[in-house]
């Protein structure tokens, strides 16, 4: 995939902005109210600022196609590296329906409020197949794509803040704002600080595409603290604005975004409704660029896989150089959990968090890895140069390491909830269980095809 125009610091930068920054899941941890800033900052300085260092030296230092996928073979072989990269892969084909039916409740609550949910799994389901056809273009379009979405999210963030501070001064705060309200508690913490995380991760997308980025032994760090200090300060701005004009018992995961930018919009009196719904459009186009920048980097790490010698039908390219089959399939898997859980769950909210919890398991699991992976290849790869390293020397890195995976793996533990229902547990223990055995198969195929050859 080196061919052709590189991307620049520039884009680099926008399309990690695109990636992590997030619409559809950034409301969800207000829920629990104005605690939710401290937790945004705790995380952003305790694992979001060591996970930014620790990925801008493994960028630097092995600057090949493939990025967590590359990173976690070579320190812990290939049947680790392609499990990884298999579940890093499938994540977004169960992540790109649960985006997907919250664009097209937004879309049916500000537009046409009378579709049906069938209706509604329709317009997911299209979406879906709309971006796997950006997909099979090309990395160029998907890069022009999430490169104008990222200052469209930018925007939506910036302006939730600062209507938040307008609506404030008009009408004073919705929720207790004092300084008390800011301590979390144990539990407040633990409910939503696997969204939290979930929604900071990303900084290695850039990395599926090394080949085609320009001078990435300098480049990815410098666009890892960039980055970085925008994002974290977009999310809690943002956050604000949330919970400066929406009551905590009224925000959910789904339509929280919805009501709380229809309340904010209420400052421009007359015109609120027309703003309401221009800013509206411009978050379901991030919502589609989002998932342009995932599909690209999760394709992009399992075709660096070396799927030719594990199978055949997820290595076929076609004449972009594309694995297209990996898009279409991916399109299957996202259309046939869509209607799977519309048909057992019924209610938007409820589909959204189900399919969003399970995506959030498998996507969380192969950062597991990564943070080891690191560890392992800072100490022992003595033979590769390092542009970049993590400060602090050896200590630095074992702190920063540590860190990051003790919140991956809190996260992922508390994501297994009995107290969220039957459908809930099902869907992420046999679903995980699943998509285990399938990455196990896929290696064993390409040990196959490898003998057989």
């Amino acid at each position: 995939m080196g061919s052709g125009k590189k991307v620049n610091l520039w884009g680099m930068t926008l399309f990690t902005i695109c990636g992590i920054l997030v619409l559809d899941t950034f409301v969800a941890p207000a829920i629990i109210g104005v605690s939710s800033i401290t937790i945004w900052i705790i995380t952003a300085i305790f694992f979001f600022i060591p996970y930014g260092l620790i990925v801008a030296e493994l960028g630097a230092s092995y600057p090949e196609d493939g990025g967590i996928y590359f990173w976690i073979k070579k320190a812990f072989g290939d049947l680790v590296g392609t499990i990884n990269g298999w579940f890093y892969w499938v994540n977004v084909a169960f992540w790109m329906p649960a985006v997907f039916v919250a664009f097209s409740t937004w879309f049916s609550m500000a537009f046409f409020p009378e579709l049906g949910d069938w209706t509604c799994a329709f317009i997911a389901i299209a979406l879906c197949w709309l971006i796997v056809l950006i997909g099979v273009r090309g990395i160029q379009l998907s890069v022009l794509v999430t490169n104008i979405a990222a200052i469209a999210k930018a925007a939506v963030f910036l302006i939730f803040g600062v209507l938040g501070v307008i609506y404030v001064a008009n009408n004073g705060f919705i929720n207790d704002f004092s300084i008390s309200e800011f301590f979390p508690t144990f539990d407040n913490a633990l409910n939503y600080a696997p969204a939290i995380v979930y929604n900071l991760l990303g900084f290695e997308l850039i990395s599926s595409i090394a080949s085609s980025i320009e001078k990435p032994e300098k480049n990815i760090p410098k666009m890892a603290i960039f980055s970085g200090i925008v994002i974290a300060l977009l999310y809690v701005f943002g956050t604000f604005g949330v919970l400066a004009s929406m009551p905590v018992d009224e925000i959910d995961a789904v339509d929280g975004f919805f009501f709380s930018l229809q309340e904010l919009c209420t400052v421009f009196g007359s015109s609120a409704d027309l703003i309401f719904k221009g800013l509206i459009i411009v978050a379901l186009f991030t919502l589609i660029a989002n998932m342009v920048s995932w599909t690209l980097g999760a394709v992009e790490t399992l075709n660096a896989a070396e799927l030719g010698k594990k199978s055949k039908l997820l290595a076929h390219k076609n004449k972009n150089d594309v694995p297209d089959y990996s898009y279409y399939i991916m399109g299957i898997l996202a259309t046939l959990l869509i209607v799977l859980n519309y048909t057992f769950a019924g209610d938007a909210n409820e589909v959204f968090w189900t399919i969003m919890s399970f995506s959030f398991v498998i996507f969380l699991i192969p950062y597991a890895f990564l943070f080891p992976a690191y560890l392992k290849l800072h100490h022992s790869d003595k033979g590769v140069k390092r542009a970049y390293k993590v400060p602090g020397g050896t200590v630095g890195a074992w702190i920063c390491a540590i860190l990051c995976f003790v919140f991956l793996c809190t996260s992922i533990v508390l994501l297994f909830d009995p107290e969220m229902g039957s459908v809930y547990m099902y869907t992420l223990v046999i679903g995980t269980l699943l998509t285990t055995v399938f990455g196990f198969m896929l290696y064993l195929s390409g040990k196959k095809m490898e003998k057989e050859a």
